[in-house]
């Protein structure tokens, strides 16, 4: 497909983070290869979110939910409407990131043109240093948290974050499907990469193309000096449902051989580590839960929670974990 002629389309998910919006808005209107629409989901109707999105510059489809449908739900929805919409290419936003520079989407569609990628991500980078990356990224058995760790590559094959300004083929998508909305806070990007790696389609990071986004490192707890980390917000219910997403991701083809690691890590980590043994029989019932796909009815998180708390490394996969 002629990359000049195709259609993109930016789907924005976002909640109660307006001034954050408003950052994003603006780098996705200052793009070289401005997208031909932006749609933006609203996880609760907000006039000021309906107002920013009307200032945008760019042709705009808004779309209020008056159900908080989190991360999962909102970029389900989004990318609906994008496909709806006819879009060759669904770019991916959440509202406390935003592109590095005027050039991300660019080479985004650059490098997918050339390496003839289903889907490309740009290198997530730390909002408040982007010499660091936002999330630790695992390269065989090692962890990478800095960009000079990456070296020279341009295509890092195989790898991506893919709801911090990925960019998506109609064709990936189709192949694909939606994010899972079951998947509330948590494991929903690390779904959709088990997807995207089973559909057998090419995928990668493209590392001249950089993305700012806040940290996600606080949540991560170090094993063995750093040599092994597990995930474990510091959030109650955050925490909770993580857990159950890990099990239910643990149970799915392609992630099963994970779950005997996780158990082995966690045990270590509540039990040696932390001389907790009721943490990790939360851990236990909460991925058990997971593996039977018995999910709380509802969804009670703070009203502030806008979408999937950020993606965090998919230590499951490649990037992020659930």
């Amino acid at each position: 497909m002629d990359i000049t002629q195709s259609t993109v389309v930016c789907v924005v998910v976002t909640r109660d983070r307006t001034d954050q919006l408003r950052d994003a808005v603006a780098a996705i209107r200052d793009q070289s290869r401005r997208p031909d629409r932006l749609v933006v989901v609203d996880n609760g109707p907000d006039p000021a979110v309906e107002a920013v999105a009307a200032r945008s510059g760019i042709p705009v489809t808004y779309v209020p939910s008056s159900t908080n449908l989190g991360g999962a739900g909102g970029f389900a929805l989004g990318i609906l409407t994008a496909r709806a919409l006819g879009a060759d290419w669904v770019w991916l936003a959440d509202d406390d990131g935003r592109a590095a520079d005027r050039w991300t989407l660019a080479r985004l569609l650059v490098c997918a043109h050339e390496h003839r990628l289903a889907a490309v991500s740009p290198l997530v980078v730390d909002i408040d240093d982007p010499e660091q990356l936002a999330f630790p990224l695992r390269r065989g058995l090692r962890w990478v948290r800095r960009r000079d760790e990456l070296g020279p590559e341009v295509l890092v094959d195989g790898v991506a974050n893919l709801f911090n300004g990925a960019l998506f083929s109609a064709a990936a998508l189709d192949a694909v499907g939606v994010p899972d909305p079951r998947l509330f806070v948590r494991g929903d990007e690390v779904e959709v990469h088990r997807r995207l790696r089973r559909s057998g389609l090419r995928f990668g990071t493209c590392a001249p193309a950089l993305y700012l986004h806040p940290q996600g490192r606080d949540d991560w707890a170090p094993l063995l000096g750093g040599r092994v980390m597990v995930l474990s917000p510091r959030d109650a219910t955050k925490r909770e449902r993580t857990y159950r997403n890990l099990g239910y991701l643990t149970a799915q083809p392609g992630l099963r051989w994970r779950r005997w690691p996780d158990a082995s890590r966690y045990a270590w980590y509540y039990l040696a580590q932390r001389h907790d043994s009721s943490g990790f029989r939360e851990w236990l019932r909460c991925t058990r839960e997971g593996r039977g796909e018995r999910f709380p009815v509802g969804t009670p998180l703070p009203s502030s929670t806008a979408t999937s708390s950020g993606a965090v490394v998919h230590e499951l996969t490649s990037t992020r974990a659930c």
